[in-house]
């Protein structure tokens, strides 16, 4: 449970460190999910007939709103942000579990030397995640062409769960890629090698909180897509706000832990930092 769930408790004690740099990344995330698509699948799904064509599918699931323009800059804005707030985030974190202190010095050559392997990692998720969004969507679509209506809620189901375990199997492979760039300095390819082996003890452990984090975030977006989008809107910032926190802060809190490395934030002998 510390593994999966531990990092919680940093966030709480450390909230005024942290959470002003969720703030931006959660706001464009809420803005790049596409209101009307997920309002129209979760109304599809409960009125009996959750048919729908691809497109609507991959608006549901995707993070890349192709609805208008302005949702297309909506989605580069949430990258560009996730990467600018991520990176000192991570940067101030690891120093505070390293040295026990949470100060700016060094901040920004840290930053610059972190950013590129930071642009790096998100757009292997992005990439990632979009992938997941249209094998899903058109596996959904082909489903949805059965005509016992039946069918097409179980294969759904089973479909949804196959390729979400994959997607976060798939997540958990580079995730302590960045820290261990970050904490041993080592190139890339030699910190994931590295990464990847620290990371065989504890992928299940991941597996499970990330599925929790999944369909919680689906429970609650697909709850407040009935409501108006103002209201959908706030819900997603604070929902994103938090998911950015724990994403990141658990990055650190697992290297330490599975690197085996003290960390001096929680030494009794660092009290009043």
């Amino acid at each position: 449970m510390c593994t999966a769930f531990g990092h919680w408790k940093y966030i709480v004690k450390n909230l005024w460190l942290v959470l002003p740099f969720a703030v931006l990344p959660a706001v464009f995330l809420a803005l790049c999910l596409d209101y009307s698509s997920v309002n129209a699948a979760v109304r599809a799904f409960s009125s009996g007939d959750p048919r729908l064509g691809f497109l609507e599918f991959f608006r549901t699931w995707s993070l890349i709103r192709t609805d208008s323009l302005l949702g297309g800059i909506y989605t580069l804005l949430a990258f560009f942000c996730i990467i600018v707030c991520a990176v000192p985030m991570l940067v101030l974190v690891e120093k505070h579990m390293r040295i026990g202190k949470r100060t700016l010095s060094g901040l920004l050559p840290q930053s610059l030397h972190l950013l590129f392997s930071a642009v790096v990692i998100a757009f292997a998720y992005l990439a990632l995640f979009e992938i997941f969004a249209i094998l899903l969507s058109a596996l959904l679509f082909v489903i949805s062409e059965i005509s016992i209506t039946a069918l097409v809620y179980v294969f759904f189901t089973i479909v949804v769960l196959l390729l979400v375990f994959a997607l976060l199997y798939v997540a958990t492979i580079p995730y302590l890629w960045l820290p261990c760039r970050q904490a041993t300095g080592f190139r890339a390819y030699d910190a994931f090698v590295y990464s990847y082996r620290l990371m065989a003890g504890v992928r299940w452990k991941l597996i499970g909180a990330f599925t929790v984090s999944f369909f919680v975030s689906m429970a609650v977006t697909a709850g407040f897509s009935m409501l108006p989008e103002a209201v959908f809107r706030i819900v997603l910032v604070i929902l994103y706000a938090a998911l950015f926190l724990s994403f990141f802060i658990r990055m650190e809190t697992v290297y330490y832990e599975t690197d085996k490395l003290d960390r001096e934030d929680l030494l009794l002998s660092y009290r009043g930092y």
